[in-house]
């Protein structure tokens, strides 16, 4: 059996401890490289506290580099499109719209028309992303947030127009999100 002299146990201390500082200072590096990167990211958006709260949302996010953060931004936008899309789908649907104003069934129909595209738009970003063409980001995310502005456009005025303006906001300023992360491509 082979014992270890006292020059070596000194020497093996050190690495290990060598090891465990190695191993802490690696695993908080991508940790804060990727809070610089969203804090340049959210400082680029009119609401930086949104744009921040969105992205952390993601559990990737903590971790994440510009590729990455690029998923978690576009793939939040494309749900909350898709989500605001099924959510006109099921108030045009509801039998209780027939009593209601035939301006607001227009207004609905008009979103959801925007809301497929803004979805449609997303998708393709997405494609862009899976083959590291970046070119379009930009312009993809803008087109989403113009969906959000003609929905609230299709209401004007009306007293309707509440029911899908708060996910009007909410998609414009991810769609913001989306936009100043393709800048990080650029």
């Amino acid at each position: 059996m082979t014992s270890f002299s006292s020059p070596t146990r000194p020497a093996l201390l050190l690495l290990l401890l060598f090891s465990a500082l190695a191993a802490v200072i690696l695993s908080a590096g991508p940790s804060s490289a990727a809070t610089e990167l969203v804090n340049q990211v959210c400082g680029g958006t009119g609401d930086p506290r949104f744009c921040s709260a969105a992205l952390y949302s993601d559990p990737r996010t903590p971790t994440a580099d510009a590729y990455s953060l690029a998923y978690v931004a576009f793939g939040l936008t494309y749900l909350n499109a898709t989500r605001t899309g099924d959510h006109i789908s099921r108030i045009l649907s509801s039998p209780s719209l027939a009593h209601r104003s035939p301006a607001l069934a227009g207004g609905l129909r008009s979103c959801r028309r925007g809301y497929a595209a803004a979805v449609a738009k997303l998708a393709a970003a997405y494609n862009d992303l899976n083959s590291e063409t970046f070119a379009d980001l930009a312009g993809y995310a803008g087109s989403a947030a113009r969906a959000a502005g003609d929905c609230d456009g299709a209401f004007g005025g009306s007293p309707y127009a509440p029911l899908v303006a708060g996910r009007n906001r909410d998609l414009r300023r991810l769609c913001e999100i989306c936009a100043a992360v393709s800048k990080l491509f650029t």
